[in-house]
């Protein structure tokens, strides 16, 4: 496979610019079929911000056995910059029981001495060695709650991963903002008893699940559905909702793409909506 990216950088040097392969990360997805198209196009806005060696994991395990490989480069000019910067693309199908095998695949192909990012699409498969196994070669977990069909339930599954593996939920991200309006309400928001939200049930989840780790007491959560968070209210009350667009989902995994560490007040927030 390193010939194949060998061949194709060449081809871009004889064709075009000069290129420079420039990676500062190894970003490893897990696409299952209903992802594919989604998880390229959000890709596709990380090239200019995060240039890494990316591995698309397509899992088909009704397909046979067997490992389809396409291998391709994205490159683009910088400010500044004499030659293209391009980010190597590695596309893997995994059919039948490779699905089950994935860590072995990855782990030749992934860059020494940096950082490795898994970002798993959907609802993990608790209890199968997918995630088990990716999470044991990677640094940092990125999911998105709010694509899952039970979250709540499904947090204390997320928990245990927690000294394994350092975990962002974009989620969590999408609602920086409103914690930031909501915090700007002390002390008054001390005695807060009910908390409205409309939004995906995972963004109220975790905004409720925040104020009560914060708080250390109950607080009731009213939640109406909705694509995006629009509304929150203390009280019956609105909050003042943030100024400026709602960041974009390339935005939102770029932004936990810059976070390397574990985040304690998350961990709590989770915890406290699974109670």
């Amino acid at each position: 496979m390193q010939e194949q990216l060998d061949e194709l950088r060449e081809h871009e040097a004889a064709t075009g610019s000069p290129t420079q392969r420039t990676s500062v990360m190894t970003h490893v997805a897990w696409a299952p079929p209903e992802w594919v198209d989604t998880a390229r196009r959000t890709l596709a806005g990380l090239e200019e911000r995060h240039p890494s060696r990316t591995i698309l994991l397509f899992p088909e395990p009704k397909k046979p056995d067997a490992i389809q490989t396409t291998v391709s480069m994205q490159c683009f000019a910088m400010p500044g910059v004499s030659h293209d910067v391009c980010s190597e693309v590695i596309e893997l199908r995994l059919g039948g029981e490779r699905v089950h095998a994935p860590a072995s695949i990855v782990q030749p192909l992934l860059i020494a001495d940096l950082p490795t990012f898994l970002r798993w699409r959907g609802e993990p498969p608790w209890g199968a060695p997918e995630l088990d196994q990716l999470a044991g070669v990677c640094d940092r977990l990125v999911i998105d709650s709010s694509e899952w069909s039970r979250p709540k339930v499904s947090y204390a599954e997320l928990a245990r991963f927690f000294d394994r593996i350092a975990v962002s939920d974009i989620a969590w991200g999408r609602g920086r903002a409103w914690r930031g309006r909501l915090a700007e309400l002390w002390p008054g928001i001390a005695k807060l008893e009910k908390l409205s939200v409309t939004g995906p049930r995972a963004d109220a989840l975790l905004l409720a699940g925040w104020l009560r780790a914060r708080l250390k007491r109950d607080v009731e959560l009213v939640h109406r559905s909705g694509d995006e968070l629009t509304r929150v209210a203390v009280d019956g009350e609105a909050v003042r909702p943030p100024l400026g667009p709602a960041p974009t989902a390339s935005d939102l995994l770029s932004a936990e793409l810059d976070d390397f560490g574990r985040d304690p007040v998350y961990e709590a927030a989770l915890r406290a909506a699974a109670a």
